[in-house]
């Protein structure tokens, strides 16, 4: 079983009950929205989404975790998805269920455990994310981890009643490594 630990979290396997956990604690910020998100999913929905995961990781898709508190209080996932063992690259993405746990580096960090585990355990050369124009906080992270902004899908996305740009992000192997994998 995967467990990467950090300063102040650690990422390890979801186990079914910390699935459950995060949707029940899943809080929508309407003032600064990150992402669509599906409302009103039922127990039975929630249970078979785990399941297209489960068989993802299981055929060496995702790598797929929980973002961990030290206490092991679950408050987030994170995941290398779509992985392409033939171009070795895959895309970054996370969330945090809780607001109170949003915007005070558990991300950043987060992500710097799974980036190292892409590219020095996988043996990925590329990793890459995307985000919404508006969603400020997964910019800083993407360039705090030193990410390069490499383009702009403009007015790619339609959310809460207009269109909005995409920005995409992309980190090489030797930017990781030039950076110490800071």
């Amino acid at each position: 079983m995967i467990k990467l630990h950090g300063e102040r979290i650690y990422l390890a396997a979801l186990e079914h009950e910390n699935w459950k956990k995060l949707q029940l604690d899943m809080e929508y910020d309407f003032e600064n929205p990150t992402e669509t998100i599906s409302f009103g999913l039922s127990a039975e929905q929630t249970d078979k989404r785990f399941e297209e995961i489960q068989g993802k990781i299981k055929d060496g898709i995702h790598v797929y975790l929980g973002i961990f508190l030290n206490d092991g209080e679950v408050i987030g996932d994170i995941a290398l998805q779509s992985i392409d063992k033939n171009d070795r690259s895959c895309s970054l993405g996370m969330g945090f269920t809780k607001m109170q746990h949003r915007n005070v580096g558990y991300g950043t960090e987060a992500a710097r455990l799974a980036l190292r585990y892409g590219f020095c355990n996988l043996g990925l050369e590329r990793i890459w994310a995307s985000t919404y124009e508006f969603n400020t906080s997964a910019q800083k992270v993407m360039e705090k981890l030193g990410f390069t902004l490499e383009g702009v899908h403009r007015k790619a996305v339609y959310f809460c009643g207009k269109r909005v740009d995409e920005y995409y992000y992309g980190m090489l192997r030797d930017e990781f490594e030039a950076n110490k994998g800071e």
